[in-house]
């Protein structure tokens, strides 16, 4: 994480604070910081290393109405199907308040790939996930 951030602390504490779903053919969820054995599963059966947690909801956390961050995340959708990037959706949920945002688990991509799609998406954060399957996240500013 960017000890310097831009990004209000209260912010990331419920970033950090969030439970980010995954509804494969066996659901589960990610927290920051804690190893996920279904990541790791999940890595392993794919054949692969990294995944990422993206959304394009409420760019920069500004709550939209929800039919344009519906439209948002289908653009997100295009642009990983235009490049082959493998999905699983998901939701982003907050254990206390029970906010959500749909979200979605992308298949190997790298850390550098992850932070240019929360970049495009305009996004203060992404969830990026390496081979030992610990979910990192990572703040663009």
């Amino acid at each position: 994480m960017k000890p310097d951030s831009l990004i209000d602390p209260g912010l990331i504490q419920a970033y950090l604070e969030t439970h980010y779903h995954v509804f494969s053919d066996a659901p589960f969820f990610l927290k920051i910081g804690e190893p996920s054995a279904e990541l790791l599963k999940l890595h392993e059966a794919q054949g692969l290393d990294c995944s990422a947690y993206v959304t394009a909801w409420n760019p920069f956390s500004r709550e939209l109405e929800p039919g344009e961050n519906n439209a948002r995340n289908a653009t997100l959708v295009a642009e990983l199907q235009a490049r082959g990037l493998a999905f699983v959706q998901g939701e982003g949920r907050h254990p206390i308040s029970n906010y959500g945002e749909a979200s979605f688990l992308i298949i190997c991509v790298t850390r550098d790939e992850a932070k240019a799609l929360g970049d495009r998406h305009q996004q203060n954060a992404v969830v990026w996930c390496g081979s030992d399957a610990v979910p990192e996240l990572v703040l663009m500013k």
